[in-house]
């Protein structure tokens, strides 16, 4: 019986530990550049080394993410492309802030960001 009562008290303050204790902070979320387009597309292949040069510079700033729409055609229908590549721009929300049909350089997407109001400092 004093088992118990040990067992339920050590219970309890486990509980009141757990209801006390602070949430971990949330993830922070990123802007978000999507790329729509395909691997045999030469447009799309142009923007693969400027989406990778940004992933890289821009760790933890940016979030880039690339979908081959043909290996996704749902993909396409998903985000509404009628052609590749297609830029999508996203807030750190996940709202829609810019989207661009064609292929894009490395300084236009910045200076996109830039003039959508999100300033990345330089990620060298």
């Amino acid at each position: 019986m004093k088992l118990t009562r040990l067992g339920l008290i050590a219970a309890a303050m486990i509980a009141v530990v757990a209801i006390a204790a602070p949430e971990a902070p949330a993830e922070k979320r990123l802007p978000k550049l999507v790329d729509l387009g395909a691997g045999m597309c030469i447009p799309c292949q142009k923007m693969a080394p400027i989406l990778e040069e940004l992933k890289k510079e821009y760790a933890g700033k940016l979030e880039v993410e690339f979908i081959d729409v043909r290996k996704n055609p749902d993909a396409a229908k998903k985000y509404g492309i009628q052609l590749i590549p297609t830029q999508i721009f996203y807030d750190s929300t996940g709202k829609e802030l810019f989207r661009n049909e064609g292929f894009l350089g490395k300084e236009d997407i910045l200076a996109k960001w830039k003039e959508l109001g999100i300033k990345f400092t330089d990620g060298k």
